[in-house]
């Protein structure tokens, strides 16, 4: 038998080092490998992981037009820090946080000045969180800061938000040493209350988080009514005057299309930013997120650096310094590509799909729905009291038809509560939900043939 080299066009795929020698996983190889041996080796290995079209734990955008993926892989190794350099994606980042401040009612917007728009593009809601956080600190520090500007120093600021918030916010506290006031929960209710508000703030309280379509349940936080409450506690001599903040990660790009006449944004005095992100309901490929200001007022120029870099005079405020350019392209693709018309049909198919899976669900007794999907696309459910196997064996046995469909239990005080959730995004059409809701009977169906005790007892959560 002749010896075939192994750069030979007739080396069959799996043979020779790809398929008889383990490749080292923690240190890097010895040799060298062929381009192609490379890609389906690690291709091989990404078969493993679920698909991401099935994903309905995330909220994170897993489908977008072929032409916006072509953009974006033609646009990945442009630096988003590097604005000199790169003049026009620079612009078309400003021209995104404009159109962003100008859907959330921003104030002093012109469309003559764009610079008029105060906000910055980020890598996902976790980092326009961290700076919306750090904005309020800065400005607390300047209203307690007495006259030499360092009263603050003795004091303990706090932040009052629900238990039910994003890990990021607890991440925000611990880093910069604010403390967390969490407001828990109850059965039955998965949303703060402005009385809750009221009785946690003080004048150590940098702001209220209130959030736009929580992860739990897909539900829209009293932002109106809690803001009401503040106003009127801040009207009375010697109480504190306390701003808010909506994090609005999952509903900010539903919402405004959706329920137009719901009033939560810069259209409330007492909010001073909002957080969104682009990968979620924005349909662009992670990761791209924003966080706006109401005005220059409330962005203090203390936290803005101005760098002498690459050619130019660069203001800076970000955690992040080099990141891709490429998220933003996308961005800008699905802002031209949609428009108004093109959100509102696909908020209205989503939430339509939702709340038909929500019907089903209803329909059938095993189970009780908290969330229908019409806040925002996302359903949530549990199982009747009494059932004999729990929401993780559901959960678990939904994988073995592909599906990943988490289970978790909620926030203090209702973690006696365990819950399934359903994600809607784009790419899952009213024919997916329809198989989804059929693999559930048969999940079911098993279900009731096996032991009392299930067989199931890990939470699956994703954010």
């Amino acid at each position: 038998m002749p010896n075939v080299s192994r750069h030979s066009s007739l080396t069959p795929a799996y043979t020779g080092r790809l398929s008889t020698s383990p490749l080292p996983a923690l240190r890097l190889p010895d040799e060298s490998m062929d381009p192609d041996q490379t890609y389906q080796f690690i291709h091989d290995e990404l078969m493993l992981d679920g698909s991401s079209r099935l994903n309905l734990a995330t909220f994170v955008t897993t489908w977008m037009d072929p032409e916006a993926g072509r953009l974006m892989s033609e646009t990945f190794d442009k630096n988003m820090i590097d604005k000199d350099e790169y003049p026009v994606t620079a612009a078309i980042e400003q021209r995104c946080v404009c159109m962003v401040a100008d859907l959330f009612h921003a104030e002093d917007l012109r469309d003559d000045d764009p610079a008029t728009a105060v906000g910055v593009s980020t890598v996902g809601s976790s980092e326009a969180v961290m700076l919306a956080g750090l904005a309020m600190k800065w400005r607390w520090r300047d209203r307690v800061g007495g006259q030499n500007g360092d009263g603050w120093k003795t004091r303990t600021p706090n932040m009052v938000m629900g238990s039910n918030v994003q890990v990021v916010w607890e991440k925000f506290c611990r880093y910069f040493d604010v403390e967390a006031r969490y407001l828990p929960m109850e059965e039955g209710r998965y949303v703060i209350t402005p009385e809750q508000v009221l009785a946690a703030v003080d004048e150590d309280t940098i702001g209220v988080v209130a959030i736009l379509g929580t992860t739990f349940t897909g539900e829209l936080e009293p932002v109106a009514e809690i803001c009401a409450a503040l106003d009127d506690l801040a009207s009375q001599k010697g109480k504190p005057d306390v701003p808010v903040h909506v994090d609005a990660a999952s509903g900010g790009f539903v919402v405004p299309f959706l329920h137009p006449d719901v009033v939560w944004d810069f259209r409330l005095p007492r909010v001073v930013s909002i957080n969104v992100s682009g990968h979620k309901y924005g349909l662009t490929y992670p990761g791209i997120g924003f966080v706006v200001w109401r005005n220059a007022e409330h962005l203090p120029e203390d936290l803005v650096f101005r760098v002498n870099y690459l050619g130019g005079d660069m203001p800076t405020f970000t955690l992040n310094f080099s990141r891709p350019g490429n998220q933003v392209v996308g961005q800008y693709y699905n802002f031209l590509r949609l428009g108004r018309e093109g959100f509102i049909q696909v908020m209205r198919c989503l939430s339509d799909t939702a709340q038909w899976f929500a019907r089903e669900l209803a329909g059938m007794p095993e189970f009780e729905v908290i969330s229908d999907g019409s806040a925002i696309p996302v359903v949530s459910f549990k199982l009747v009291k009494g059932t004999k196997y729990t929401v993780f064996d559901v959960s678990a046995l939904l994988r073995s038809y592909g599906w990943q469909v988490p289970a978790y239990t909620m926030p203090d005080d209702a973690t006696d509560v365990a819950v399934l959730r359903v994600v809607v995004r784009e790419g899952f059409s009213a024919n997916l939900a329809r198989a989804l809701r059929d693999d559930l009977r048969k999940v079911l169906a098993k279900l009731d043939q096996v032991e009392l005790g299930g067989f199931a007892d890990e939470a699956h959560f994703a954010h």
